[in-house]
C-alpha cells in the first residue's frame, strides 16, 4: 500500500506514466528543471502540443557541430551561460554564473561535447547523453583565484588541449564566445588560433527546429497567462492609491516562477511621466487612477525560451488624452507596417529602410531597432533603423525558424508619456506568424467601450 502512494506523490503529473508530455522524467525529485503543474495544465486545456526535448537537444548539438565543420574550426569554446544552456540544456545559477564565470561547454567538430561544472555538481547534465564528458577547473576569475588566476587560466587551457588533440587532431581553431583575459592569453599560449565564438553560436541559434518553435508556443502561453494575472493585478489594485510600480511587476515575477519560468532579464515597467524617457526601471512610485503603465517582458520562461512582449496600459476610469490616443495608434501602424514585410529572402537592409517611419516628434527618442531575433534570449539577428545602419554589419536574409521581436517605441520628446509596443514573430515557409496574441489596450486604441 506505501509504495503505490509514495510513487504516486513522487510524480510531477499522477495521471502520467514514467514521462511528461515533452519526454521528461515524471519526478518531482529529477535534478533536471522544468515546466510546473500549473503549466502543463493551462497547456493541455489550450490543446497546445509540447515539444520532444529530446530531439530538440539532438537538433540544436547537430547546429553546432554543422556551423563548425562549414567554418573549419575544430570546436567551440563556450562561456556565455545561454550557449551553455543551448548546447546541454543544462543550468546552473545561471545569473550568479553570467558574472562569475564558473562554467564552460567545448563542442568539437567531430560532435564530442564536454561541460565543465562546479566541481560539487557534476551530476546536472545527466539527464543528456550528448554531453560526453563532465569536468571542473574551467574558474578562472579573481573573486576565487586571487592573484594565481593566471596559474588557473593555464590549467585550463591544457584541458582544452588534451580533448581538442584527441577530437579535432591538428585543428587549432578554435571559436571562443566571451572568455576571462587570463583564459584568452592561456588559450594562445598553447597554439590555438582563437576565433569568434559569437558569430558561430548566434548564427547557430537563429534558426529554431521544429521542438524550439513548439517549446517557444508554450513559454508564449505561459507568459501571457502571467501577463493576465499582472493586467488583472494592476486593474484592481491601484485605483486603491497604494500600489507601487515594484507592486505590479512582482506578479509577472511570480506568474513566471509559478510556470516553471526561470528570471526576468530587466525591470522594464514604468508609469505615468516615467515613461518619458522609456527605459526607467520598475521602482517604488505609487502608481495612480488615470495614468499610463507600459512593460517589456524580456522574460525568461519556460524551457528557457524567452519570451519578450511589450505593452502600455491605460489605467483609469477616465478617457485617455487625445495625444495618447495618436501616439498608440501611430505605434500600432508601426509595427503592423513592418510586421508586413516579414518573409523568407527579405534582407536585413530591405527591413531597415523600408516599412514604417515614425513621425518627427518620435524621431529622437525612438527604440534603439525595429527588430531583434530572439530564443534563449534577445538574439541574432538584429535590423537597426536607417540611421544605426552599418555597412557589412547586417548582411543577412531572412529564413524559415527564425523568430524576431517587431518594436515600437513612440515617445514624444519632452513628454510625459510613451507607448511601448513589441510583438514575436516566426518566420514561416511562405511569410511570417505572429506568436503574441495579448490583446492591445482598448482605451488607448480610442475603443470607446474599453
Amino acid at each position: 500500500m506505501d509504495r503505490p502512494a509514495y510513487a504516486h506523490i513522487r510524480k510531477i503529473d499522477p495521471t502520467r506514466g514514467a514521462t511528461l508530455g515533452d519526454g521528461t522524467p515524471n519526478d518531482n525529485d529529477r535534478v533536471e528543471i522544468g515546466p510546473t503543474q500549473l503549466a502543463f495544465a493551462e497547456w493541455a486545456a489550450a490543446g497546445l502540443a509540447l515539444p520532444d526535448l529530446a530531439a530538440m537537444r539532438t537538433y540544436r548539438h547537430a547546429r553546432l557541430v554543422q556551423a563548425l565543420v562549414a567554418r573549419d574550426y575544430g570546436g567551440v569554446l563556450m562561456f556565455d551561460p545561454l550557449n551553455i544552456r543551448y548546447a546541454t540544456d543544462s543550468t546552473n545559477m545561471q545569473l550568479w554564473n553570467s558574472h562569475n564565470p564558473f562554467r564552460a561547454c567545448l563542442v568539437c567538430a567531430d560532435g564530442h561535447m564536454v561541460l565543465w561544472d562546479y566541481k560539487q555538481a557534476p551530476f546536472l547534465a545527466d539527464f543528456n547523453p550528448l554531453v560526453t564528458e563532465r569536468r571542473s577547473g574551467a574558474s578562472f576569475f579573481y573573486n576565487v583565484c586571487g592573484d594565481r588566476v593566471a596559474e588557473d587560466a593555464t590549467s585550463f587551457a591544457a584541458q582544452v588541449d588534451e580533448v581538442m588533440r584527441a577530437h579535432a587532431g591538428t585543428n587549432r581553431r578554435l571559436a571562443v564566445d566571451k572568455i576571462m583575459i587570463n583564459g584568452l592569453r592561456a588559450l594562445e599560449r598553447t597554439g590555438f588560433a582563437v576565433m569568434e565564438g559569437e558569430e558561430v553560436t548566434e548564427r547557430a541559434r537563429a534558426i529554431k527546429g521544429p521542438d524550439e518553435i513548439t517549446a517557444m508556443r508554450a513559454a508564449h502561453h505561459a507568459c501571457e497567462a502571467a501577463i493576465v494575472e499582472m493586467e488583472r493585478f494592476a486593474r484592481q489594485e491601484i485605483p486603491r492609491g497604494t500600489v507601487s510600480e515594484d507592486d505590479v511587476w512582482a506578479e509577472l515575477h511570480a506568474g513566471n516562477i509559478r510556470r516553471g519560468g526561470e528570471w526576468i532579464e530587466t525591470r522594464l515597467l514604468a508609469s505615468g511621466p516615467r515613461t518619458n524617457p522609456w527605459f526607467q526601471e520598475s521602482g517604488p512610485r505609487i502608481i495612480g487612477e488615470n495614468e499610463i503603465l507600459a512593460f517589456d517582458t524580456d522574460l525568461i520562461g519556460c524551457y528557457g525560451i524567452c519570451i519578450d512582449i511589450s505593452r502600455t496600459w491605460w489605467i483609469g476610469p477616465r478617457p485617455p488624452r487625445l495625444d495618447m490616443i495618436a501616439a498608440m495608434r501611430h505605434a500600432r501602424e508601426h509595427i503592423a507596417t513592418d510586421m508586413a514585410m516579414l518573409r523568407p529572402g527579405i534582407s536585413i537592409r530591405e527591413l531597415t529602410f523600408g516599412g514604417h517611419t515614425l513621425a518627427p516628434q518620435y524621431q529622437r527618442q525612438k527604440y534603439s531597432c525595429r527588430m531583434h531575433g530572439v530564443g534563449l534570449c534577445d538574439e541574432w539577428p538584429f535590423v537597426p533603423y536607417p540611421d544605426g545602419w552599418v555597412e557589412g554589419a547586417f548582411d543577412l536574409l531572412l529564413e524559415p525558424g527564425m523568430v524576431l521581436c517587431v518594436e515600437a517605441l513612440v515617445s514624444p520628446e519632452g513628454g510625459d508619456f510613451s507607448i511601448k509596443l513589441e510583438d514575436q514573430v516566426l518566420i514561416t515557409a511562405d511569410g511570417h506568424e505572429t506568436l503574441t496574441r495579448y490583446p492591445f489596450d482598448a482605451a488607448l486604441m480610442g475603443d470607446a467601450e474599453g
